[in-house]
């Protein structure tokens, strides 16, 4: 039985059964026809993956994998801020007529800070910091810039990512403010767990723990039946994961992650988006 399977049926019987509704609130958010999108919360969940026992793809219905860490990817390793270089369709909506989201997301973590050995960015610092110094409990990422705010055409949802070397294993926290469960959490878990397999990987670490801390975990009115559906299921096996070996993160690309006897649960109904 998959655990992530395990973690996001409790989470999500914990928001239905006992979560906060802001029916009785003015909220952003609103439906295709104009009506607004409320939700049931939860506040400050916490989550832990084991990336030495398992990788946290969910088999109740079917994520992406691919897709997701060509996503990662954009973020992370191109560093970009333009649709052109993401081969989904995720983020159009956002987009001006350029393909831009603004100062968001790839765009900070390729921004140089000066610090006393050199200027880096972001990404490069934590490869330099888990090579030289993995004893350091300063290696962290931080993309929600105030300064930008302004500039982004979304905030930043997942934020934050701090990295811990125990012993041979590489731990990481990624902080999120907010999480739309049916559409977002596992498509999140994976990329950040296989993230943190990349940098495992190039830095000669095992990859450890995974912790994901939610602020604001909540599921929409009109998604409430459907994940009804979908955790009525029975968990399947989790799949193995395994990854090629590169060089350098920069190498890494989506065809190097396989999934070994991935089986979910077929799921088809079309899931109305809040906008």
């Amino acid at each position: 039985m998959s655990k992530a399977d395990k973690i996001f049926i409790e989470n999500c019987r914990q928001i239905i059964d006992h979560g906060f509704s802001d029916d009785h609130l003015n909220v952003r958010p609103h439906w295709e026809d104009g009506v607004s999108a409320h939700t049931k919360k939860t506040f400050g969940l916490v989550n832990r993956y084991d990336l030495s026992e398992e990788f946290p793809i969910l088999t109740l219905r079917r994520t992406y994998l691919k897709s997701a860490i060509d996503e990662i990817l954009w973020i992370w390793q191109k560093k970009s801020n333009n649709i052109h270089d993401l081969h989904s369709h995720i983020w159009d909506e956002w987009a001006d007529e350029d393909g831009s989201i603004g100062k968001a997301y790839g765009y900070q973590l390729g921004i140089k800070h000066k610090y006393s050995d050199g200027e880096y960015d972001q990404v490069d610092r934590i490869l330099k910091d888990l090579k030289e110094n993995p004893a350091s409990r300063r290696i962290m990422s931080n993309i929600y810039n105030h300064a930008d705010l302004n500039e982004m055409n979304l905030y930043p949802c997942a934020y934050s990512m701090t990295f811990n070397v125990t012993g041979n294993k590489l731990n990481a926290i990624l902080n999120q403010r907010s999480q739309d469960m049916l559409a977002a959490n596992n498509w999140n878990v994976c990329q950040y767990a296989a993230l943190l397999h990349m940098f495992a990987l190039v830095s000669g670490f095992e990859a450890g723990e995974l912790v994901h801390v939610i602020s604001d975990a909540h599921i929409y009115d009109r998604h409430i039946p459907i994940i009804e559906e979908i955790i009525s299921k029975t968990p399947l096996d989790a799949p193995k994961l395994t990854i090629d070996k590169v060089d350098s993160f920069y190498d890494f690309t989506p065809d190097n992650f396989h999934l070994e006897n991935y089986n979910y649960h077929p799921f088809t109904t079309k899931i109305p988006i809040a906008i």
